[in-house]
């Protein structure tokens, strides 16, 4: 790319310093100064000028937003889940996308993991006790349960499954069941869903969003759960039934559930809700991070240079096959 043919892009999020400064090195960039989304309207107006588009898990593509993208050539998702995406909307309109597949493996893994523990051993209440002033010492309360001596259920043996069945290895499970008619891994004992909901004390779900997945996790699997269950979700928010699950809390049919994706997130999804079922906010029985499986600051920005990487290949590339 020279300067004569350099490109304009689109960056809908803030990226770090460093990442910015390569890619404007090449492009001239509009990038939203972040934290929050720019509206649908406002991206359809900035892409009539894109001829690359860095995007986030805050953005949907679909057909009628690409009407308004005459000039795109490639779609540099900053993500791994795509089903935000319309893979077929952008072939339709010769416009390339690609993912960065494989550095929030590890990450989302380990806040899986951290998820678990939080949830079965009572953290948000006895960070409440410390912190209202109430603690004078060791009290016999908040008694909670581990994963030594448990089953746990790992649903969705991809990467991040299989790195979640990683790091159960070293905490003495009595059995680690893996749920995944596409995928095997020697090292847990396959089961289908329904067996793993109604034997595992901990169920991980790490699983990508699409029609066979869409509310797996509903009022009639959720009356089949082994009681006292807790559930951790880290695959996309809409694997569950939210509002099945704050039910479930509630009549006691499961102990606890944590996630760190939410339907809301979902913008693919015609219905999805419009905020975290205000039950499974009131519960003392959840914990919830801000989707935060790839916030790590390294990773993060491994990500970015990623997205930046394909990017720029896919623009170099259109430009020779143009000359």
């Amino acid at each position: 790319m020279n300067n004569r043919t350099r490109p304009h892009v689109l960056v809908t999020q803030p990226l770090h310093a460093q990442v910015y400064e390569r890619l404007a090195q090449y492009a001239s960039v509009d990038m939203n100064p972040g934290p929050d989304p720019w509206s649908r309207d406002d991206i359809k107006r900035r892409l009539a000028h894109a001829d690359g588009w860095i995007a986030f898990m805050t953005d949907r593509v679909d057909a009628e937003l690409l009407q308004h993208a005459p000039r795109l050539q490639h779609i540099a998702c900053a993500l791994k889940g795509d089903d935000n995406f319309d893979r077929s909307a952008c072939e339709s309109a010769g416009i390339s996308l690609s993912i960065v597949p494989d550095l929030l493996t590890e990450p989302t893994a380990e806040l899986a993991i951290g998820l678990a523990i939080a949830a079965a051993r009572h953290v948000r209440a006895g960070d409440a006790l410390v912190r209202g002033g109430a603690f004078a010492g060791w009290r016999p309360a908040l008694y909670g349960t581990g994963l030594h001596n448990s089953v746990a259920a790992v649903v969705g043996l991809g990467a991040v499954g299989r790195a979640i069945v990683d790091r159960l290895q070293g905490f003495g499970c009595e059995a680690i069941l893996g749920v995944d008619a596409a995928a095997s891994d020697e090292r847990v004992q396959r089961a289908t869903f329904d067996e793993a909901v109604a034997n595992a004390k901990y169920l991980f779900l790490a699983l990508p969003l699409n029609e066979a997945t869409h509310h797996l996790l509903d009022a009639q699997a959720l009356a089949k759960s082994l009681p006292g269950q807790i559930v951790v979700n880290v695959g996309r928010g809409s694997v569950v039934n939210e509002a099945a699950v704050a039910d479930a809390l509630s009549e006691g049919q499961i102990g606890a559930y944590a996630a760190d994706v939410f339907e809301l997130e979902d913008w693919g999804l015609p219905l999805r809700p419009q905020s975290v079922h205000p039950a499974l906010l009131a519960s003392p029985h959840t914990v919830f991070t801000p989707h935060l499986g790839s916030a790590v600051g390294r990773v993060r920005l491994a990500i970015e240079s990623a997205a930046v990487d394909a990017l720029l290949i896919a623009l170099a590339q259109e430009e020779h096959a143009v000359c």
